[in-house]
């Protein structure tokens, strides 16, 4: 009970953000009339589908709105319940972006119910041919006004104990969400060094600055989020060290790529990452783990000074295969990474 009340006072930090975007689908369900009265299946047998009465790509917007407030909010929170645990230091920041993502939309809708008549005869026209169905199926502009919405709520949870038996605290479900936080956040870094390594690193023999933007924003997300486990800080520094190796101006090329590629490999594989950060929790420095990526087949610098043989080094493809670290081996040479192809 005592490990429950400490895991919820993570709490303490954080606020809960729960993010509600209505679109507006412009479908409408088939009749039997729409196709002119045919005989159709018992409806426990088949159903009929929908018709759109609306072009679709005039309502486009709305839907990478939603995904722009969505990406930003995995970029600085952590899924948590039904929305987001984001920190409480940062909801200012947040919720000013989420503002001006609400103003965008606001005026993406007023615009489009503006020429809401206009597009729905264009509609029309061009599927004359079934312009009765669709006719017959449209709605008025404050139908579709009271359907498209984009709104938030941002709470403080209150640790359960100061309300609640011990019994119900167990039982409530909340305890079982934030302990699971720290590993839904390194399950997020994973997903997104993931998507950084193909969409930046794979296959490359030089990348300009830009690429460090994606490990600047995973930096900032781990910082923001130091608390909620004692292995995220250290992945934090890990990826801050990287980044301050890595010369100012020019491209980037040579052993600061190979550092770079080998760092979103280990950020991708989650327990090969907490392992590492449980070297810098122990004393070493984050630099340490930096080493051991550029350290190359054959050898690499361990925790006792002398050059440990690298075991399983050159694999071959993009997978980062990277070494098992047990509990309680911290007399034991620090881990190579393998050169997971990178050299």
């Amino acid at each position: 009970m005592t490990r429950v009340l400490s895991d919820i006072r993570i709490l303490d930090n954080l606020l809960a953000l729960n993010l509600n975007v209505s679109l507006w689908s412009a479908r409408r369900k088939m009749s039997q009339e729409d196709l002119g009265g045919a005989e159709l299946p018992p409806e426990d047998l088949a159903s009929l589908g929908s018709k759109r009465i609306a072009d679709p790509e005039s309502l486009r917007v709305f839907g990478t709105l939603k995904a722009r407030a969505v990406n930003y909010l995995d970029r600085h929170g952590v899924r948590f319940m039904s929305g987001w645990a984001i920190p409480e230091e940062k909801a200012g920041e947040i919720v000013q972006e989420l503002i001006s993502i609400r103003d965008d939309f606001q005026k993406e809708k007023e615009a489009f119910l503006a020429d809401y008549d206009q597009n729905i005869q264009s509609w029309i026209v061009k599927h004359h041919q079934w312009g009765e169905i669709i006719r017959n199926s449209t709605v008025g502009p404050d139908y579709v006004r009271n359907r498209m919405d984009f709104r938030w709520q941002l709470y403080k949870v209150a640790p359960l104990e100061q309300h609640m038996s011990n019994t119900a605290v167990l039982e409530a479900g909340l305890a079982e969400e934030v302990q699971g936080l720290g590993s839904t956040l390194f399950g997020e870094v994973a997903k997104s060094a993931e998507d950084i390594w193909r969409r930046v690193y794979h296959g490359k023999t030089e990348v300009t600055h830009k690429a460090l933007s994606p490990l600047r924003t995973l930096h900032a997300k781990l910082t923001g989020l130091s608390f909620v486990e004692p292995h995220v800080a250290p992945v934090a520094d890990i990826v801050q060290a990287a980044l301050f190796r890595i010369p100012k101006k020019g491209n980037i090329t040579g052993p600061d790529l190979l550092l770079l590629q080998g760092l979103v490999c280990l950020l991708k594989d989650s327990d090969a990452l907490i392992a590492h950060a449980q070297r810098v929790v122990e004393g070493n420095a984050p630099d340490f783990v930096l080493d051991a990526l550029l350290a190359g087949p054959g050898s690499m610098p361990s925790l006792d000074g002398f050059i440990a043989p690298l075991d399983g080094a050159g694999g071959g493809d993009d997978t980062p295969i990277l070494p098992d670290i047990s509990e309680g081996d911290s007399a034991l040479p620090h881990p190579s990474i393998p050169s997971l192809g990178l050299w």
